[in-house]
């Protein structure tokens, strides 16, 4: 199982992007997803994450502005990302509970400056 990330880009303050991540192999079920981000001397931390049903759950730092979605048909998940700010500056890695093993995406970066 494999896991792709892209969409990742320098943007202004004010800025949109999209991240796309696509699950392949051998995949039987894929569960929850999530988006995490890492930023230069900082821990990876949570940004949302979405169960195979839909229920999402969002960093308070990017509520209101970051939308999470998935297509279970193509194993793929999504961050619609608005009103970025610097602070969004940062790796973005997916995650997904595929069969109960967690896989990682190869990460893209998001770079937010005017």
């Amino acid at each position: 199982v494999q896991l792709q990330a892209s969409g990742g880009g320098l943007v202004q303050p004010g800025g949109s992007l999209r991240l796309s991540c696509a699950a392949s192999g051998s995949i039987l079920r894929t569960n929850g997803m999530a988006w995490y981000r890492q930023a230069p001397g900082k821990q990876r931390e949570l940004v949302a994450s979405i169960s195979s049903g839909g229920r999402t759950n969002y960093a308070d730092s990017v509520k209101g502005r970051f939308t999470i979605s998935r297509d279970n048909a193509k194993n793929t998940v999504y961050l619609q990302m608005n009103s970025l700010k610097p602070e969004d500056t940062a790796v973005y890695y997916c995650n997904a509970d595929i069969g109960r093993t967690f896989y990682w995406g190869q990460g893209t970066q998001v770079t937010v400056s005017s």
